[in-house]
């Protein structure tokens, strides 16, 4: 039996790759896992949920410059490496993996000490602060994006496997889907959203868009607000009790079945997370991306001119987005079908849909290292 540490936390978009890669792993071997992160994060609610055992250390961001903050927050770091060799003196794991988040920082590295194998999986295209500093000591690299090789010192530790995806996404249908959500067959259906707290910005300039396309047919907005603006968008557009805005708008809160909603839009308006993302060239589904302007290094950004440059997708800047330009490019996109389906191309051939078992081989490949020696 194999045993395995991933690590990964503070949003979603580190902890549910560490969930479909253990998913991926458990299907080519016997493996017994721990997952390490924050005590107090997201993950130490989700984790334990999904069936796997959980060990907390305490972790703390550093921030970009030099300052007196640092020297403790360093301090904290070192308290944090003398835990992170206690967990893997008990537990013995054949190779660690790290998928983004400051937690990853003490366990990869104390595993690295310790010539334990070592993987990270970075996600975007301008890597974050904690991964850039374990490329220098960890043993191998799966990229989600090719064009982040450059960005690492040792581009020949890197492989381009792409972002690991739930596989509900790519096993969705679409008439299924459509019919669970109630869309009609024959609908153009528009996807919104802004995560499980929603984006401000797409919110509000949707509020414009839904009063201008209301009464017309074949066309659904399906607007997932998120926890934040909910109560305020649908008092807005004075939505009913279902969130319907005359016949073509439904306001919702929080979609809990997202593969369903991804299998059935025909177009998205969402930011340029890296998961997202990943899911939606999966589907091969057109897009509309508003990076969120306050990611690290603006690295949503960065996402985003991938996918436009490939002509799957266009950007609009947060701070221009307007009603006026969603209205204009949702109405050119359904009425020319061509060019929606030029981008669903574009789309579906940035998908990596075996990206979580790939580098479930890869880590699977370094364990399988270690023990020939």
């Amino acid at each position: 039996m194999k045993r395995v540490i991933l690590s990964g936390g503070g949003t979603g978009g580190h902890i549910y790759p560490a969930i479909t890669i253990a998913k991926e792993l458990e299907k080519l071997e016997d493996v017994e896992f721990l997952f390490v992160g924050t005590p107090n994060g997201m993950e130490s609610r989700i984790i334990p949920k999904e069936g796997y055992k959980f060990a907390s250390i305490p972790a703390y961001g550093l921030k970009r410059s030099l300052t007196i903050k640092n020297v403790g927050i360093l301090m904290k770091t070192a308290a944090s490496l003398w835990k992170a060799r206690s967990i893997l003196r008990h537990f013995h794991p054949d190779v660690v993996i790290g998928t983004g988040g400051y937690v990853c920082g003490p366990i990869l590295m104390a595993a690295a000490l310790s010539h334990i194998p070592t993987l990270i999986q970075e996600q975007n295209v301008i890597p974050g602060i904690t991964n850039k500093i374990l490329s220098h000591v960890v043993d191998r690299i799966a990229l989600g994006y090719e064009a982040a090789k450059v960005r690492f010192p040792r581009p020949e530790k890197c492989v381009y496997t792409g972002n690991p995806i739930r596989p509900d996404v790519v096993e969705a249908k679409r008439e299924e889907s459509r019919r669970a959500l109630g869309i009609p067959a024959d609908a153009f259906m528009v996807l919104i959203t802004g995560g499980s707290r929603g984006a401000r910005s797409i919110n509000n300039a949707m509020v414009g868009v839904h009063e201008h396309f209301k009464d017309q047919d074949h066309l659904c907005l399906y607007h997932v607000t998120g926890t934040l603006d909910y109560d305020k968008i649908k008092n807005t557009l004075h939505a009913d009790e279902d969130g319907r805005v005359g016949k073509s708008s439904r306001i919702i809160k929080y979609e809990y079945h997202m593969p369903l909603a991804l299998a059935a839009a025909d177009l998205i308006i969402c930011r340029a997370g890296a998961v997202s993302l990943a899911e939606l060239a999966a589907r091969g589904l057109p897009a509309i991306l508003v990076p969120y302007p306050y990611a690290a290094e603006d690295h949503q950004t960065y996402n985003a001119r991938v996918f436009v440059a490939a002509g799957a997708a266009k950007m609009i800047v947060d701070k221009y987005l307007t009603d006026k330009e969603l209205i204009q490019d949702i109405t050119f996109l359904k009425e020319t079908p061509s060019s929606l389906s030029h981008m669903s191309d574009a789309s579906r051939g940035l998908g990596r849909i075996h990206a979580g078992e790939d580098i479930a081989k890869l880590a699977l490949a370094l364990s399988e290292k270690r023990s020939k020696e």
